[in-house]
């Protein structure tokens, strides 16, 4: 047994021709890296080589005829169970493969090593008491740290904990099946009751704004709205509907630009495009940064 693993395991086993043999086709099984025991063949070694950019993958290269193959490998797996996603087993069968085994220079089975960022590194050879074993993994654990393979995948208790999409409220359901059938009266009318329900629902007040929008655009063209605003420069509803225009492609901060710029010469109507900005904020959503320099640079306009 390596009592040290490498302090660099740079070029240890050259990989590279073995894992380009085949890449990965459309179609091919992808489940694997969510898994924390994997079998590996010739066929999809490059995905093992790809997973352990990401997680550090144990591999054990073992026999039927091995006896002490059949003793290592559950050791093995009850050890990977235990990191709980911060390693990955790939298990090969060394007489299936022969070119991987080949490629690892494996004498003898089982010999395990360790893949970390597409690099092997050897371990040990034969059955090793589990303490070893876990002594082992702690230095392979240090050494994807230092390389920053620090990732780690989903185990089974995991994936089954992730809670479900919490269901929207009521209203908010009837708001969101208005707007999908193009509905816009009936979204706006399920909004409001969720406000008067509860005049601190910050979503309902955003949906409002969102609905506000598609109402000012409905029944518009894009090339009307442009046209009109190049060809009156100075009609500030005009500036206004290219603003919501451009929102509602995602263009936020030419929307943004275009309002903050019109509002120190809007005169009277400064109040109109505070408003229309401020609506639009709703409509982006507070926390975008985007929102956030917009509304750092009306502020500055204000005072």
């Amino acid at each position: 047994m390596n009592e040290q693993l490498p302090p660099s395991i740079a070029g240890a086993v050259d990989l590279s021709s073995l894992a380009q043999q085949r890449q990965p086709q459309e179609g091919d099984q992808q489940g694997q890296s969510s898994q924390l025991i994997i079998d590996v063949t010739e066929a999809d070694f490059e995905q093992a080589v790809q997973l352990s950019t990401r997680v550090p993958v144990i591999v054990d290269l073992w026999a039927d005829w091995s006896e002490p193959s059949k003793q290592l490998t559950p050791a093995l797996e009850e050890l990977i169970a235990e990191y709980a996603g911060r390693l990955v087993l790939a298990k090969i069968d060394a007489d299936k493969n022969p070119q991987i085994a080949q490629a690892f220079q494996a004498q003898t089975v089982p010999t395990v090593i360790a893949l970390i960022g597409g690099r092997p590194a050897p371990l040990f050879t034969g059955a090793v008491p589990k303490e070893q074993i876990r002594d082992v993994f702690e230095q392979v654990l240090q050494i994807a740290e230092q390389q920053g393979v620090t990732g780690t995948v989903p185990t089974e208790e995991q994936q089954q904990e992730e809670p479900a999409e919490k269901p929207l409220p009521p209203l908010h359901q009837e708001a969101f099946d208005a707007l999908e059938r193009g509905d816009l009266a009936a979204a706006r009318d399920a909004y409001d009751r969720a406000l008067k329900e509860n005049p601190g629902d910050d979503d309902a007040v955003a949906g409002l704004a969102q609905v506000g929008l598609l109402q000012r655009l409905e029944g518009k063209t894009l090339d009307d709205i442009r046209a009109a605003a190049a060809a009156n420069p100075s009609d500030l509803d005009a500036q206004l509907a290219v603003a919501d225009l451009d929102v509602s492609g995602g263009h936020v901060e030419d929307a943004f630009d275009r309002l903050l710029t019109a509002f120190p010469v809007a005169g009277d109507a400064k109040n109109s495009v505070r408003e229309r900005l401020l609506e639009l904020f709703l409509v982006v959503g507070h926390d975008d940064p985007r929102v956030i320099t917009a509304r750092r640079r009306l502020t500055t306009l204000l005072f």
